[in-house]
């Protein structure tokens, strides 16, 4: 017998956030708690001025901006965003997104195309899975 996967409504407004550190914090949807095989999503919140740190994926990455101004950093290029400019970003390309606002939150919704996607922190090296980092690791 195979497990059933059911189809699911998230409300991120009722779902507990996880924090990031500088000011920002992600709301994990899509995951393999969730029952998904392929694909992982959520939505991360900046503060003013917050911003994550450069970094890599071993699998591609699409990013919306949900609310505000955002900067995303591609391969050392900064580019200004509003809300529905959406980027995509290959794997192992150097990225990072921060709030261009010093007075109102910023917040972006992303997609991995792999259930197995990590992130690596350019000035560290360390790598970690992104469903570990947000506590919804299988």
């Amino acid at each position: 017998m195979t497990d059933l996967v059911r189809p699911a409504i998230l409300r991120p407004s009722e779902l507990p956030s996880r924090e990031r550190g500088g000011g920002a914090r992600t709301i994990p949807l899509v995951n393999a708690r969730l029952g998904s095989r392929k694909t992982l999503s959520g939505i991360t919140e900046f503060d003013p001025g917050a911003a994550i740190a450069l970094h890599i994926h071993n699998c591609e990455e699409t990013v919306m901006v949900l609310e505000g101004s955002a900067v995303a950093e591609i391969e050392g290029v900064e580019h200004a965003l509003a809300a529905t400019d959406t980027t995509w970003i290959p794997a192992e390309t150097p990225h990072r997104f921060r709030n261009a606002s010093d007075t109102a939150r910023m917040r972006i919704y992303w997609t991995y195309a792999s259930i197995d996607a990590t992130r690596t922190v350019i000035a560290t090296g360390v790598t970690t899975r992104i469903d570990e980092e947000h506590g919804v690791a299988p």
